[in-house]
């Protein structure tokens, strides 16, 4: 169910089970978990420089695979805590910057899987919520969060209580994710800019990301954020990387950047 390609430097992760719509059984968590550990283990050797992850078939990720699941013996702790938040912490640290295409279905820990992505691109079909109500569950994979943050309190618990769903559009527009697609360029037009990016100072944007997650999680205010911000420029400007950006912008070419 899970695939992973690595070529000119990027990773591509697909979840490939249209027929459940990519939704994400235990066996599923385990695959994606060891396709990230395989694209973390090239990142190492310098073989990828960005990942894309994404589904196909009409939706990027329904949530949890629960068609076999007796509601009696069901083990949600162990699902959640013992497979599903090890594996979104792993994605939020992979060692290049990361890239989601949204499209569909993007429900339960499909959502919480866009959470652990840095960059997301949705199309217009996309759509985001918490369809809980109707099982009789509540919303997971860090969704109360970022629905709070994002939307605030009152727009959160109006998802959850009435399980309605908002667009692709809608979700952008209100700030959740980054930008919105035609769904037939959201593909396309994502490849593009991750081959961008694979092709820039990798640990420049590394430096970048740690520095947004200190600030997201630890509150950093403006001038710790600085002071933070000009210790990694200082590491940067010993970089070969730093020194080529340099170079290129004084002879006026476009500059080839190792990673």
């Amino acid at each position: 169910m899970i695939e992973l390609s690595i070529a000119n430097g990027i990773a591509e992760i697909v979840l490939n089970a249209p027929e459940k719509l990519n939704s994400l059984d235990e066996a599923a968590l385990a695959e994606l978990d060891r396709a990230y550990d395989d694209a973390a283990a090239a990142a190492s050797r310098g073989m990828v420089r960005a990942l894309l992850l994404r589904g196909e078939g009409r939706a990027f990720c329904a949530g949890r695979d629960i068609a076999g699941v007796t509601p009696e013996s069901d083990d949600a702790k162990a699902y959640l805590n013992g497979l599903v938040e090890p594996l979104l912490k792993k994605m939020a640290a992979f060692p290049a910057p990361t890239f989601a295409a949204a499209h569909g279905a993007c429900l339960g820990v499909g959502l919480g899987l866009l959470l652990a992505t840095d960059v997301v691109y949705v199309a217009e079909n996309a759509k985001f919520g918490s369809p809980f109500a109707k099982l009789g569950a509540t919303l997971d994979s860090g969704g109360h969060w970022y629905f709070t943050e994002r939307l605030g309190m009152h727009r959160t618990l109006d998802l959850i209580y009435t399980a309605d769903l908002i667009s692709g559009a809608e979700a952008v527009a209100l700030g959740m994710f980054s930008r919105v697609m035609l769904d037939d360029d959201l593909l396309p037009g994502t490849r593009a800019i991750v081959e961008r990016v694979a092709a820039g100072a990798t640990g420049a944007f590394l430096a970048s990301k740690q520095l947004v997650a200190d600030i997201r999680d630890q509150r950093l205010g403006l001038w710790a954020s600085m002071s933070e911000e000009n210790k990694e420029q200082a590491r940067l400007c010993k970089t070969e990387d730093y020194a080529e950006g340099f170079r290129a912008f004084q002879e006026k070419r476009a500059p080839v950047f190792k990673g």
